[in-house]
Order: C-alpha cells, then sequence, then structure tokens
C-alpha cells in the first residue's frame, strides 16, 4: 500500500483572523503523525496591532466526533512585543488513531481552527450492513438490466475540437429515468481507453477541453435529477428523497444511474473495454466508488477524491450538513435515528467498499468540512483491492488539482503498462 501525502498551502486559508494575535501553522510535517512519533503541533504567533501584546493563549484539542469535550487543553500568557513574533508548541498524546480538532484563543477569541490527523489509515468504522445488503443490491442490478439502454447519441458541433468531436447523450436508466451526459469521441477511428466522470452533488456542468485529452474516449454523465439533468429534477433535496423507502430512495437509483454510464461506455464499438476508467469528487467521489463495487469487474482502477456519503452515524456527529436536512426529513415523516440509519446502510459507501475489485487512488483533504477525512477514511480502510492515498493536509472540500491531476495520469499510466 503506497502512503503519500502533498503539501497545498496557497488552496486553503486556515487562518480565521485574531482580534490581537495571528497564528500560523508550522506544516512541516503536514500536521498527521505515524506512530512511534508523537503528535507536536508548531505555530508562530504575531502581533497584529503594533502595540506590546499580553494575551491569554489556550489551545484545546478535541476529537472529531465532539469538539465540546477536550481530550487536551493548555492555557499560557503570552508575551510579545509591537510586531514581533513567538514560536509556540504543543505535544499531543493521543490515545487511539484518528483525526482531531484544534482550536487556538487568543483572550478568548478562536484565531485559528484545524484538523491534525494520528495513524489516518487505521482509523476503521465497522461495516454495518444489513443481512439481505447483496440481495438488495443484486435485486437492483437485475431491474437495471431489464431496462433498456436506448441510447441517443447527437453530434454537438460547438462543443467539438479538431480532435475530439462532442456528443449529448441520453440513456434510460432505472425507472425508466432519463440520463443525460456529454462524450467526447477522437476523430480518427480506432480502439481508445475511456474514463467516466461523475457529478457532485448539486453541481454545475463544466466546459470540457474537446482536445484535451486526444487519445482518450471521455463521458461526463450526471445521476437522475442532477448536472446535465437537473432541468428534468423530480426529487427536489435528492438526500431527502423517499427516506423511509430504502427500495425507492434516490441513491438507489442514483447508483444504478452510475452503473449505466459504464453500460453506455462498454457498447461503444470503438471503446478498449479493458481500460475503462472512473473519477470524481466528493458525490462524484462515492459514485465512483459505488460504481467500481456495483458494475461488475468492468472498471480496471478508479480515482475517487473527497467521496460523500460514508459512515452516516459518525458523519452527522461531525457536520450539520447533511446531517440536518437528513434530520428534518425524518422528522417530518416520523423516522426514529435508528430507522434513518438502519435505511442508510444500504447506501453506505463503507458497506459497498468491500466489493470493489479494481485499483483505487483516492485523495483526501485533511480541513474538509463537507466531507471530513474521518468519514472518506472509514471507506478507504475497507478496500481490499490495491489501494493509494493522497493526503492534502491544508486541503478543505476540494484537491489540489495541479497535483492530483499529473498523480492520475501517473497512476493510470502505470495500470494501463501492467498486464490485466
Amino acid at each position: 500500500m503506497k502512503y503519500t501525502v502533498f503539501l497545498s498551502i496557497s488552496l486553503v486559508a486556515l487562518s480565521m483572523g485574531a482580534k490581537d494575535l495571528k497564528a500560523d501553522l508550522d506544516l512541516s510535517h503536514n500536521l498527521w503523525w505515524e506512530a512511534p512519533e508523537v503528535p507536536v503541533v508548531k505555530f508562530t504567533l504575531t502581533d497584529t496591532l503594533g502595540n506590546l501584546n499580553e494575551s491569554d493563549l489556550t489551545f484545546r484539542v478535541t476529537s472529531d466526533r465532539d469538539e465540546s469535550r477536550d481530550l487536551v487543553k493548555f492555557t499560557g500568557k503570552t508575551h510579545i512585543l509591537a510586531g514581533d513574533k513567538q514560536s509556540v508548541q504543543y505535544t499531543i498524546n493521543v490515545a487511539e488513531p484518528g483525526f482531531y480538532k484544534c482550536f487556538i484563543y487568543d483572550d478568548g477569541n478562536l484565531i485559528k481552527k484545524f484538523n491534525i490527523g494520528y495513524e489516518p489509515t487505521l482509523v476503521v468504522s465497522l461495516p454495518d450492513a444489513k443481512p439481505d445488503f447483496d440481495q438488495f443490491w443484486d435485486t437492483a442490478l437485475s431491474e437495471l438490466a431489464a431496462v433498456p439502454g436506448n441510447y441517443t447519441i447527437t453530434e454537438d458541433p460547438e462543443k467539438s475540437g479538431k480532435l475530439r468531436k462532442a456528443y449529448k447523450v441520453t440513456m434510460q436508466s432505472l425507472g425508466d429515468e432519463t440520463i443525460k451526459a456529454y462524450l467526447y469521441m477522437p476523430v480518427e477511428p480506432g480502439q481508445y481507453p475511456a474514463q467516466i466522470y461523475y457529478n457532485g452533488y448539486g453541481g454545475k456542468p463544466w466546459e470540457m477541453d474537446p482536445d484535451g485529452r486526444p487519445g482518450w474516449i471521455e463521458l461526463v454523465t450526471s445521476v437522475r435529477g442532477q448536472f446535465y439533468s437537473e432541468p428534468d429534477n423530480k426529487y427536489g433535496d435528492w438526500i431527502r428523497y423517499n427516506l423511509d423507502k430504502p427500495s425507492e430512495y434516490y441513491y438507489k437509483g442514483a447508483y444504478m444511474d452510475a452503473v449505466r454510464a459504464i453500460d453506455f461506455v462498454s457498447q461503444l464499438d470503438n471503446v478498449d473495454t479493458t481500460n475503462i476508467y472512473a473519477e470524481g469528487g466528493s458525490q462524484g467521489g462515492a459514485l465512483t466508488l459505488a460504481a467500481a463495487a456495483l458494475g461488475g469487474g468492468r472498471l480496471r482502477a478508479i480515482m475517487p477524491y473527497i467521496p460523500f456519503l460514508s459512515d452516516f452515524r459518525d458523519y452527522f456527529k461531525i457536520v450539520n450538513w447533511p446531517a440536518d436536512p437528513v434530520k428534518e426529513e425524518a422528522a417530518r415523516i416520523g423516522l426514529t435515528d435508528d430507522q434513518v440509519y438502519d435505511n442508510l446502510t444500504y447506501f453506505d459507501i463503507k458497506n459497498l467498499a468491500r466489493r470493489i475489485t479494481c485499483p483505487v487512488m483516492m485523495g483526501i483533504g485533511l480541513q474538509d468540512p463537507t466531507c471530513p477525512p474521518h468519514t472518506n477514511m472509514a471507506s478507504y480502510a475497507l478496500i481490499k483491492a490495491p489501494k493509494s492515498l493522497t493526503i492534502y493536509p491544508t486541503c478543505g472540500h476540494t484537491v489540489d488539482y495541479a497535483d492530483w491531476t499529473p498523480r492520475r495520469d501517473a497512476f493510470i499510466a502505470d495500470i494501463m503498462n501492467c498486464t490485466k
């Protein structure tokens, strides 16, 4: 298992502003540690007012699931001359692998909040799949197979380039839902590798460079009611839809839409079906993982990043969204918390992770406030296939694409150069 880390200071501003002091983190250790290392957090305090500064300094550490309870707390006085700096460090003895929230206060004013990790790859959240989990998805796949794809491909000259043409695509998916996508295919005849891109939650379509990857067939797809298909949305806020009915829940159909995209690509005459890849971020990362788990082994490798929809019980303890809309919907329709979590087990990516057989390259943002690293690792730890992880210590709900994209291309190239 490879374990890499890339530092991207420019993408995320961790400073939150101070009353008197500014705190700048020492990022030389990338904010995560592995045993026998002991976490040592270092930062520099700088006067911002041009006056002699005497402040009460407080440094707190909590678990990522309960920031109201201190695991570690240090207090003390600081004396900083006008315009001067002071270096501070704290050793944090944590008891178990995990992600931890750190807080720095100046006279009670929060001036910095950030996450650190300790043995991040050892963070485990046990699967909680129901006994009929595999049967549930095998039935869904049978239902999808009974729906003709009814694929349509229409050239879009305005989005086409010299080396590849762009096509509007429609396909039928589970429940006869129409899914829309864009296809980019090389002009020259031949057999080409293909890559599928899955969309983020509520994301808007982006412009592709038609000639950006001339040796590839690329499909930018959508799931029901989102992205290209959002004008036809009949589901409202997708994560709430039929929360009380797993067999009719939104993500049953959405995961089948992800599989239908593989069906579409696989039947194209000029696709090298031994080299189909998938990538996506956030919800797109979850869809990428679900597609690999449910797609019948047709994906050669996948590249999910900052994936959504994993480890719901802990997820909802760490962040307010999507916990709040789910809990609001549950209250509206009279579901208890246990009923909600029981229903969501069928769609929890950590429960699908063990079905993945292809290589996985995952990226996470250590400071992610939307899909926290704890939830990312809940799925990653349960993947049995070859896998590699890249942690972006200062990234929030993103990765550093300047690093991610060439890393992805190298990952694919290594796989294509190996015998399957």
